[in-house]
């Protein structure tokens, strides 16, 4: 079976280079080292519809991973050696079984990782989930993406902002992002707009000082990730007007020494049919790994090393600046 349409066509201003051709100027392929991830995207279901998504997550949608396919996906990560799953959506938190997929997957994999909004980790509904996390040393990754309230609801909703600083507090109680814990908490920052973020170490400096000053919240890391121009994102650029000069800036940003370390040549992703992708950008955009759709459960292995990965003008968002590693 082929691969499904993609979801947004991808079309670029007259006057910006593909992605393809810039690679090929430089002298390079994106081709897949040893994969050493496995990145699962189990649902679509989210409870905010943040500008910013390249999924079109929010509570109208029901695409979730069933408890079949994920017998399927822990069995693959038992098939293989990987070093890490990431556990991604929409909203993970709110995925049916979650808390038992994670727990099969600490049984065969040294490191979990589950990225959060924060907001849907606060009802006494995900109390179970926190005690698994602690209990498998999940690491968490969540979106806190302004320090003011009203650039976070801007982009994310009413009454999120209340909801966020409340759940940091209570992860910091439950001692992530306390030194020595043993219990890793990360901060995922993206710009609020048709704009590329600030240096990333300056950014977390700052974030560190006034989250502790004025909140007393501390944290482990700071990622400032790009938007990808698809979904919800890639809308919103259309509809008013950014898109053209947005990809611009993308391209006139793209750095080459960046390309040897993207995570696309060390992951492979799955979505929450089964189906497995390079990445979760590729995943929203309907590009399947490989030249036909193929799902976990038919994979002996990850692919080789040395694999070309399928390219996108997307693709220009991980490749911007510093990156997206």
């Amino acid at each position: 079976m082929g691969c499904p349409q993609k979801t947004q066509a991808q079309t670029l201003p007259g006057n910006i280079e593909k992605f393809s051709a810039a690679l090929k100027r430089h002298g390079l392929k994106l081709d897949r080292g040893r994969c050493r991830i496995l990145q699962v995207n189990v649902g679509l279901i989210c409870d905010l519809c943040c500008r910013h998504c390249h999924l079109m997550a929010g509570p109208h949608r029901r695409e979730i991973m069933s408890a079949e396919t994920m017998k399927e996906v822990v069995d693959f990560a038992r098939r293989c050696d990987f070093e890490l799953v990431d556990i991604t959506g929409g909203a993970p938190e709110l995925v049916p079984g979650i808390e038992g997929f994670i727990s099969d997957l600490a049984d065969v994999v040294p490191q979990l990782m589950l990225r959060s909004n924060l907001t849907a980790l606060g009802s006494q509904e995900r109390n179970d989930l926190l005690s698994t996390c602690v209990k498998h040393r999940v690491a968490l990754v969540v979106s806190f993406p302004a320090l003011r309230e009203a650039q976070v609801e801007a982009q994310r909703g009413s009454g999120v902002w209340e909801k966020s600083l409340a759940m940091l507090h209570r992860l910091n109680e439950l001692g992530y992002g306390r030194e020595a814990s043993g219990l890793e908490l990360h901060l995922a920052v993206n710009p609020g707009g048709a704009f590329l973020p600030a240096d990333q170490a300056a950014v977390e400096k700052r974030y560190r000082r006034e989250l502790q000053r004025r909140w007393d919240i501390v944290f482990n890391r700071l990622f400032a990730l790009t938007n990808t121009p698809l979904g919800r994102f890639r809308r919103w650029l259309e509809t008013s007007g950014n898109y053209d000069a947005y990809m611009g800036k993308l391209a006139k940003a793209f750095n080459p020494t960046v390309v040897p370390g993207l995570m696309c040549r060390e992951q492979i992703s799955v979505s929450w049919d089964g189906y497995v992708f390079d990445c979760d950008f590729h995943l929203a955009a309907g590009i399947c790994q490989g030249e036909k759709r193929t799902h976990v459960r038919d994979l002996s292995a990850p692919p080789a090393e040395g694999t070309l990965i399928a390219t996108a003008d997307h693709c220009y968002a991980c490749t911007a600046g510093a990156g997206f590693t």
